[in-house]
């Protein structure tokens, strides 16, 4: 493969990168999309909120991409890219993790972020299932059940209050929380959302879902569902060999992840480098991300059109003047 050249390489193999990778196929651009197999939503039964494909399983609607994309002309393999470089030419050698090395005049990174969890035995297994963040991906799906929320940050409250839309058993574990403000106290009141004093020390589990959650003082408060808010790391390392970094990204007052900035279409400061999906939007969704992979894909079309129109005409004028 050292010899192929792509218009384009789209390095992740999720929504946001096959949607792009089918919007640049349909224009008849040449792509191969390298794809990790570590989708971020791969605990998680079902992808909910994405129009006509409501409750799909997420490996069933990535396949169902890939074939698509596939069934257009393009390439899609199962590796890691390691690291990607200018070329002399303006274009960019992509390197494998199996040793192999591409050529592309553009690239797509759709890598994603990694969900940090708090650091509590039981809790990163139950990951997706019981263990949430997002109530628009799992909130109706626990509804009327008791939910805890477990309060890690200045985000804490504002998620007890979120929840309370989809049950009326919603308790605050304060844990490493700030203390709320008479304000928020008051607010958490007039919902009917208890705020639960000390630390938790970990999770019980019953036929292996979640039955609880136990405080450092023994006291087991029965949960069906705890709520954490992760810290959200954008998967950067491609765009860090190619002089791009993840920025600190606030919510709240407080710091909850990193992103690549980019602009609307997913340009980056790096010429012919573009993003989308969660490694540059935090809160994207999986219909979202697929919308912002459109969005790159076409802008990457038309920036290679403007290169290849402007290439036409010097190529014109150079013959009517020889």
């Amino acid at each position: 493969m050292s010899d192929e050249q792509y218009d384009v390489v789209v390095v992740g193999g999720g929504a946001a990168g096959l949607s792009g990778a089918l919007a640049l196929c349909r224009a008849r651009r040449s792509v191969l999309v390298v794809d990790a197999g570590e989708p971020r939503n791969a605990p998680a039964g079902h992808v909910h909120n994405y129009l006509a494909r409501e409750g799909t399983p997420p490996g069933e609607l990535l396949a169902a991409g890939r074939s698509e994309v596939i069934g257009y002309g393009g390439t899609v393999v199962t590796g890691r890219v390691t690291a990607a470089e200018r070329r002399d030419d303006a274009g960019f050698a992509v390197s494998l993790d199996d040793g192999r090395r591409v050529r592309a005049r553009r690239l797509l990174v759709t890598t994603g972020l990694v969900d940090e969890l708090p650091d509590l035995p039981g809790l990163a297994g139950l990951w997706g299932v019981d263990v949430l963040h997002c109530p628009y991906c799992h909130g109706f799906e626990v509804r009327d059940q008791p939910i805890g929320v477990l309060g890690t940050g200045a985000t804490a409250v504002f998620q007890a209050l979120l929840w309370r839309q989809w049950s009326a058993d919603v308790v605050l574990f304060r844990h490493t929380a700030p203390a709320p403000s008479d304000a928020e106290l008051e607010q958490l009141a007039a919902r009917g959302v208890p705020v639960v004093p000390g630390t938790v020390a970990g999770l019980e589990t019953a036929g292996g879902r979640l039955s609880g959650v136990r405080l450092t003082g023994g006291e087991i408060v029965p949960r069906s569902a705890l709520v954490v808010a992760p810290r959200f790391t954008a998967r950067a390392d491609v765009l860090t060999s190619l002089g791009l970094a993840a920025v600190d990204q606030e919510g709240h007052g407080a710091v909850i992840g990193s992103a690549v900035p980019a602009d609307p279409t997913g340009a980056t400061a790096v010429r012919g480098v573009w993003v989308a999906g969660n490694v540059t939007h935090l809160q994207a969704q999986v219909i979202s991300a697929a919308a912002a992979g459109l969005t790159a894909g076409a802008a990457i079309n038309a920036d290679l059109m403007v290169e290849e129109v402007a290439t036409a005409v010097t190529t014109a004028r150079a013959e009517r003047a020889a």
